[in-house]
């Protein structure tokens, strides 16, 4: 039976439109199926060739990290601690402490476990001995180190030193070591190439890219010499201790801190520059610790209102000498207080900071030239050249102590309004250990508000001259402050520090009442 179709339209409709509806149907249900077999097959571009060393060159960096990788190491750690109680959640109960005291849990025998850590390092010479950070293989008990070649070796630790976060391995293996190449990490300028290299997170060795952000980075309490590189080639948890590397695969710093809210890289990174990390490694290898040039000054940064009384141009930079130490590589030199010394060694000095970096990276021992600027009327400011036969830097600085003395006396002065001063007795001298050779008034308090403290006068601090006059009492010193006409009034004082030497330094107060 033949189904048919019939199209229903308006009376109206043209006929012209039901003929072309007609066609179209037609056509359709007369037309071929499209089969694959029709489809051309893709003419696709493949080149299967490695890059030419021309574009490798210019587009790459693996000729670079296949001449560097194998001096990279992953360095895995292993620190023994006994505790009481560790994992039961009862001995922290604040329920149980509230009852059986704070100490509960301490009586329970001590349990051991071991805690491991990660870090990377490189192989800086073929006798095995490999740079790292001090924090990667600090307590550790046992350190083992990851060849990139898949060999394991026990470490043993040359020494280490916390003050720049710099330590050194020796390692040793049945076959040769591969050592990196070490670049000259002064002659890196801002927006230089730099890859980072090391073993994040553990997920194996790694490379990344970035710039050279800044460098001379410090003031971060990381350390306690900061001269870092700073860069945004990323740098994360195991990173620490891996070589960071220019353009041409040489190490020119040593990976060691970032920061990070979160603990993840944000785009600030921090390496040890490799010149300080060779000194260390070199002191450490020779003498077994790091032994650093003294030079034996008060050190202050030169504020314009300090250039301005010792006659200095605004533009001078150096670093004021506040006080020399006796029988200091200083002293002996030459060195007088109120100096500023603007070079050692041939290298332009611009701060304190700056300053301790450059001394304390040369050997005791070692001879260095000083330029400084001498201004002694206050008027005319002389260069002279000096030399200076560094000393040893001592190891017990540390601390503040301020004394309590009896019998204040407060002067009626503007530039010290609101300080009170006493005189040195025996038991003052006693609490501060303040050497003999020192005379002076003792600052017994200031007024937070004061022009004094606002200039950074401390109680304890004892008052040694005013205007480059020595004072040797509280009234002294009233008298001689009262008689200074000038807007502003030059102290020099002198701070104690328990179980160290004190030092003096200069201070400037505006010579105005508080508004």
């Amino acid at each position: 039976m033949t189904r048919q179709i019939r199209w229903i339209l308006p009376a109206s409709t043209n006929a012209i439109l039901i003929l072309a509806l007609l066609r179209i149907a037609g056509s359709a249900l007369a037309a071929p199926a499209v089969t694959p077999k029709t489809n051309p097959p893709p003419r696709l571009i493949v080149q299967d060739s490695p890059l030419g060393p021309e574009v490798k060159t210019s587009t790459s960096f693996a000729p670079v990290i296949k001449k560097t990788a194998p001096s990279v190491v992953s360095i895995y750690t292993t620190t023994n601690v006994r505790d009481r109680g560790q994992g039961n959640p009862f001995m922290s109960d604040p329920l149980l402490r509230r009852w059986f005291g704070e100490d509960f849990g301490s009586r329970m025998p001590q349990q051991r476990r071991s805690q491991n850590n990660l870090g990377s390092g490189v192989v800086v010479s073929t006798e095995g001995y490999v740079l790292t950070a001090s924090h990667v293989i600090d307590g550790a008990d046992e350190i083992q180190v990851a060849l990139a070649s898949g060999e394991e070796c026990k470490a043993v630790v040359i020494g280490s030193d916390p003050a720049t976060d710099i330590a050194v391995l020796r390692i040793e293996s049945k076959k040769s070591l591969p050592a990196a190449t070490l670049a000259d990490s002064d002659k890196l300028e801002v927006g230089d190439l730099v890859l980072a290299m090391g073993n994040p997170f553990g997920v194996g060795q790694t490379v990344t890219m970035g710039l050279v952000s800044a460098l001379g980075r410090g003031g971060f309490n990381i350390s306690g010499y900061e001269n870092f590189i700073q860069t945004d080639a990323a740098i994360n948890p195991g990173n620490s201790g891996g070589p960071l590397l220019d353009a041409e695969g040489r190490v020119i710093g040593i990976n060691t801190a970032i920061i990070s809210p979160s603990g993840g890289f944000n785009g600030v990174g921090f390496a040890v520059p490799v010149n300080m990390a060779r000194f260390v490694m070199e002191r450490l290898i020779k003498d077994g610790q790091v032994t650093r040039g003294y030079l034996g000054i008060n050190m202050q940064p030169l504020t314009p209102d300090l250039a301005k009384e010792f006659g200095l141009p605004e533009d001078s930079a150096g670093v004021l000498v506040g006080g020399v130490m006796p029988d200091s590589a200083a002293a002996k030199a030459g060195v007088k207080d109120g100096d500023l010394i603007v070079e050692v060694a041939g290298k332009k000095v611009t701060d304190p900071r700056n300053l301790q970096l450059i001394v304390s990276q040369t050997a005791p021992g070692t001879k260095v030239s000083l330029k400084v600027l001498r201004n002694t009327d206050g008027k005319r400011t002389t260069e002279k050249m000096l030399t200076a036969s560094l000393g040893e830097l001592p190891t017990e600085l540390s601390g503040n102590r301020r004394g309590n003395p009896a019998q204040p006396k407060e002067p009626d002065l503007d530039a010290l309004e609101g300080v009170e001063l006493s005189d040195l007795d025996s038991r003052t001298r006693r609490e501060l250990e303040v050497p003999s050779s020192i005379r002076g008034a003792m600052v017994h308090s200031v007024d937070p508000d004061s022009k004094a403290a606002e200039a950074g006068l401390r109680t304890g601090d004892i008052i040694v001259e005013i205007n480059r006059q020595a004072v040797a009492s509280a009234e002294e010193t009233v008298k001689l402050s009262s008689r200074v006409k000038t807007d502003k009034l030059l102290l020099r004082i002198w701070s104690g520090q328990a179980g160290a030497p004190g030092g003096t330094r200069y201070l400037v107060v505006e010579n105005t009442k508080r508004k």
